[in-house]
């Protein structure tokens, strides 16, 4: 009966604008090292277990604002990916039922300080800084669940000042989109409107003040954005 009312409720959900997830969602959950292509190129093993790290709702950005880079960093580099939006509260989720808490997807960028990255790398330190500061999640618009056929077969492209820099599909991912929520599910509660970064494919590069970058999702969503220092 329980699980009967919670399909019932997220039927309801994906029918009602839940774009308002960027306004909304209280947490935002990052995957590293999730393609096998990003793997084979850095020749360092295949994760067992999703590389979970946590980013702060103040880095969203949305289309029309600038990636402002800080001055505390010196090489932030871009990360296209495709962002789960969670449609309701779950909590120690089987792979088996895992989708039924999606609500719903975007075209995302994780920004990246690589600069600090591999000085946390090195000391063991934690990420956050790296990974949270303002402007460092650019999202799409909302897409709904219903219009994503099959989340595991979708093209991602990032283009930096016309050229392609990133190209790769969902197909390659290590951890899918249920291994991702039902793993991090038994470890913290996922809410409505958090969102998940399941990870980017090969060609992570840094980038500057004065670039443009373009990215986008199938035909799903695309998005671009100016770059300017802080």
């Amino acid at each position: 009966m329980v699980r009967l009312f919670n399909t019932l409720r997220m039927a309801c959900q994906r029918n009602q604008d839940t774009a308002n997830f960027v306004f909304n969602g209280k947490k935002i959950v990052g995957v590293a090292l999730n393609y096998m292509c990003a793997v084979k190129a850095r020749k360092v093993a295949v994760p067992t277990v999703p590389l979970v790290f946590l980013k702060p709702t103040s880095s969203y950005i949305r289309e029309g604002s600038p990636i402002v880079l800080p001055k505390v960093f010196n090489k932030v580099a871009y990360e296209v990916e495709l962002g789960v939006v969670i449609g309701s509260r779950c909590k120690n989720v089987s792979k088996e039922h895992a989708m039924e808490y999606v609500g719903g997807y975007c075209l995302a960028l994780d920004l990246t300080a690589q600069c600090n990255l591999t000085a946390a790398r090195a000391t063991g330190g934690p990420w956050t800084l790296g990974k949270g500061f303002d402007t460092s999640t650019p999202v799409s618009s909302f897409i709904p669940f219903d219009a994503v056929q099959d989340p595991h077969a979708l093209p991602l492209w990032l283009k930096v000042n016309g050229e392609i820099k990133q190209s790769g599909c969902t197909a390659d991912l290590i951890f899918k989109v249920p291994d991702i929520i039902s793993y991090v599910s038994k470890h913290m509660t996922l809410e409505e409107n958090d969102l998940i970064l399941t990870g980017t494919p090969h060609g992570s590069e840094a980038f500057k003040a004065g670039d443009v970058i373009e990215c986008g999702l199938a035909d799903l969503a695309t998005m671009k954005f100016k770059v300017c220092d802080e």
